[in-house]
């Protein structure tokens, strides 16, 4: 039977919480007696979602795109009515380049992720030197590690690639593609919450390329199909249409902008929400914020949980959109855009050429690219003017390609402490919080801080804590889900443009 008049608090309104709230309106109309009430601090919902159409030109200041291999994301576009509006990447004009030494070079063909699976592409690159290429090879040998099984000590995505291809592969595949997707430092991240499979490949095989080569052999053998789906999904007008559809199926009544919580604490029976100095008590709570303001708002219902989640890091970063009329500019590299590895010493991450990537999303005629900066390495570029910021893009463009024309418009968008980090330990402390959250009944955390950074990740997260919490019989009072809590995925095969 339905749990009568159970009322939920969801804080935080970026995409995590949104999909919660919109499970529990679904549950509603199956007739479960459930109510929400979703709290969000700023002026607007969607979180680090955030796109407009500029004269025909879709701007997006977060993520342009989220993975199609997960599914999550583009069956709650579909659910929401814009399947038609779904496109994918064109990923027959996709290459990626890498910036050495003020040179482009391109990724070489037969590179998954950071692991080499083609001989003559990888000999024929000027990406490695002679000595880093006699080492990819020779890795071929390398015997399994018996100690690589779940109770081994956790390393670095740094530490396992350099054991493997050597300080290079470091320095322009791990660092570089790392930043791309989580604004991240490979020296600091976990190899095993970040690139688990890695991990599981070295303990069965020792060779990670032998490990990759049999995992496309099984493929094959299974009969996949021989050409991939497209790596990239997203809406024809912007992410902001996921939004925009999201929020049209909420109750207006229980959506709340600009209303910040001040704390969660726990009451007699559920939850205290402290909110605008009122009070309010719930049965259960769905904590859909960064870990670090979980930490803030749980301080005092359960310190012990409050201080693992405040040691979970957060990278910053800065999204610039620059459009061009196409004319003005000398002609781009072919692909997608490039990677900039931190030993380059440039205040740019990476540069997307948005034009490129999806089709229909540009003016006719326009050129658009995406610039990133900040994360681990310079996190200070946050406290700069955006003058300035505009500037160094800028500078770094006519340096790196050489374009010299002046931007029709430049779009700037900070966002502070976004990325969450998955540091070494990640898992264990994931346990730690696990183990604190079967201790109170009817709170969930949701959110790029757990299990996956990407929006596929957080929508999943997001409605399976809403489903456990509106289910029948005794679900308020079981321990969190490994849904919830669960096992890292995967890192992406190429970088994506996450911010």
């Amino acid at each position: 039977m339905p749990i009568p008049g159970k009322r939920i608090a969801i804080i935080g309104g970026g995409i995590a919480g949104l999909a919660a709230a919109y499970d529990l309106e679904l549950e509603r109309a199956a007739g479960f007696s459930v109510s929400y009430e979703l709290f969000e601090a700023g002026p607007r919902f969607g979180g680090v979602i955030a796109s407009s159409v500029v004269d025909g030109t879709v701007i997006e200041r977060g993520p342009d795109s989220f993975l199609t291999e997960k599914p999550a994301a583009a069956q709650l576009c579909r659910e929401l009515g814009l399947g038609a509006d779904l496109i994918p990447s064109n990923d027959a004009t996709r290459q990626t380049y890498i910036l050495v030494r003020n040179r482009l070079v391109s990724l070489p063909d037969g590179l998954m992720f950071l692991i080499p699976t083609k001989i003559m592409p990888t000999l024929l690159t000027g990406l490695f030197s002679p000595l880093t290429k006699l080492r990819m090879g020779l890795e071929l040998l390398q015997r399994p590690r018996p100690h690589s099984g779940p109770r081994a000590e956790d390393e670095s995505v740094a530490s396992l690639v350099r054991r493997h291809y050597g300080q290079q592969a470091v320095d322009r595949l791990a660092d570089p593609l790392l930043s791309g997707i989580y604004g991240g430092d490979s020296e600091q991240l976990s190899a095993r919450a970040v690139l688990p499979r890695l991990v599981e490949m070295e303990a069965k095989y020792g060779s990670l390329t032998r490990g990759m080569l049999a995992g496309l052999r099984a493929r094959r053998d299974a009969g996949s199909p021989s050409t991939p789906p497209p790596i990239f999904t997203t809406l024809r007008h912007g992410l902001q249409q996921l939004i925009d559809a999201l929020v049209s199926k909420l109750d207006p009544a229980s959506l709340h902008l600009e209303t910040p919580v001040a704390a969660v604490e726990r009451a007699t029976s559920g939850w205290r929400v402290a909110s605008q100095g009122v009070a309010q008590v719930f049965d259960a709570v769905i904590l859909a914020t960064p870990a670090w303001a979980a930490a803030s708002l749980l301080r005092d219902a359960d310190a012990g949980l409050s201080d693992e989640l405040s040691q979970i890091p957060y990278s910053s970063s800065v999204t610039i959109n620059l459009v061009y009329d196409g004319t003005d500019l000398d002609p781009l590299p072919p692909g997608f855009g490039f990677l900039v590895p931190a030993v380059e010493k440039r205040a740019i991450l990476a540069c997307t050429f948005i034009h490129r990537k999806f089709s229909g999303r540009t003016a006719p005629g326009k050129t658009v690219l995406r610039v990133f900066l900040g994360g681990a390495h310079n996190a200070q570029l946050l406290d700069h003017s955006d003058e300035s910021l505009a500037d160094l893009a800028r500078r770094e463009l006519r340096q790196i390609l050489a374009i010299t024309a002046k931007p029709e418009l430049i779009e700037i968008q900070r966002w502070p402490r976004a990325m969450a980090q998955y540091a070494i330990g990640h898992r264990a402390r994931q346990q730690c919080i696990q183990a604190r959250l079967s201790e109170l009944p009817g709170l969930r955390l949701v959110g790029n801080g757990y299990d996956g950074i990407g929006i596929s990740d957080c929508i999943r997260l997001g409605r399976a804590a809403a489903r456990e919490l509106a289910a029948a019989g005794a679900a308020a009072t079981q321990p969190v889900s490994t849904h919830a809590v669960s096992t890292l995925q995967d890192a992406p095969a190429i970088a994506q443009s996450h911010r």
